[in-house]
């Protein structure tokens, strides 16, 4: 089948499908909502869940890039130095992590 063959080939489907009556819309949009649609969501969770489980949880190299956590006045909140949803393992402050010996 030629390129132009299938593009003929798909404009006629195309034409059917839209002069055909409309009725059967939903039926088709809930078994492709079934059938696609929530096993791939939860192919998706169980990716997430096991590239969860097999990424370390250790702190990355405190690189002090000149660039990033720039602070040109405090902030309102605690020492003026973290950010509203500081997270002591994730996010490093200017000089770098705090020590997790809370």
């Amino acid at each position: 089948m030629s390129l132009s063959s299938a593009t003929l080939a798909a404009r006629r489907v195309l034409v059917a499908a839209s002069q055909s009556s409309h009725e059967g819309g939903a039926r088709t949009w809930k078994i492709l909502t079934f059938v696609l649609a929530l096993p791939g969501v939860g192919v998706c969770m169980v990716n997430a869940y096991m590239k969860m489980q097999e990424s370390s949880h250790a702190q990355p190299e405190f690189v002090p890039y000149p660039h990033l956590r720039i602070r040109t006045k405090k902030f309102p909140w605690g020492d003026g130095n973290h950010t509203l949803f500081h997270n002591s393992h994730t996010n490093a402050l200017p000089d770098g992590y705090e020590s997790s010996n809370h």
